[in-house]
């Protein structure tokens, strides 16, 4: 929920989520069939607010990311989990209707990067307004999560991505993971995946491939090494 790409590939497409977290926080259930609003959602499911930062259903794919544009102030206490408002938008009957018309109100800041219908779209609410914005499916994108990397830092990522790009000749599922994974490893702030003083860590990486039209996911538990 913290550093997403988006890759094109010949046949699909493929996208990879680190999850960055307390490891106080209790260890997420790897991604699973649930029945949510009479729809089939496959996700790995937070256990202490019971959402979730990656969902896919057989029409779309949601991954979340904490914070909007820029870092803000958290309160103390917001009306509901972000994770659930994934569920929200993927379980209902069209996710960009349901996304312009959603109350957010006392929300906590959040990007969502939304592949429905052949095209992907930037998803965003920064405690104020709602924004939507259309990408290019063509190239690969690359997000870092506000709330933990200053906008030095995740221009840096970006530069480290492109570059990863740059020396791929052919982009695969599984050298998207090892960017996802060791990237910069020596970095345990900033890297790819962190490691701050040992509370903060990045805990999982999720990764979904599509491939002629068929779709499977991977995940990764960094801290059982699973």
């Amino acid at each position: 929920m913290c550093t997403v790409t988006y890759v094109p590939l010949s046949n699909g497409f493929c996208i990879t989520s680190n999850r960055d977290e307390q490891i106080a926080r209790p260890k997420a259930i790897p991604p699973k069939e649930y029945s949510v609003n009479n729809k089939i959602i496959t996700f790995p499911k937070d256990k202490k607010a019971g959402g979730t930062w990656f969902a896919q259903s057989t029409e779309a794919t949601l991954v979340l990311l904490n914070g909007a544009a820029e870092k803000h102030i958290p309160k103390t206490n917001y009306r509901k989990s972000r994770g659930l408002i994934v569920l929200d938008l993927i379980a209902s009957p069209d996710v960009l209707t349901t996304w312009s018309i959603i109350e957010l109100n006392n929300i906590e800041p959040f990007t969502i990067i939304l592949y429905v219908n052949h095209k992907l779209y930037q998803l965003q609410w920064n405690e104020a307004v709602k924004s939507t914005k259309e990408l290019d499916i063509k190239v690969p994108h690359i997000w870092s999560s506000s709330t933990l990397y200053s906008k030095e830092i995740r221009k840096q990522r970006e530069e480290w991505f492109s570059q990863f790009i740059e020396d791929t000749k052919i982009l695969s599922a599984d050298q998207l993971m090892d960017f996802h994974q060791f990237t910069e490893n020596e970095n345990s702030d900033f890297g790819l995946q962190i490691n701050r003083n040992n509370i903060l860590k990045t805990v999982s990486i999720t990764q979904m491939i599509t491939s002629n039209g068929v779709s499977k996911i991977k995940y990764i538990d960094l801290l059982a090494n699973e």
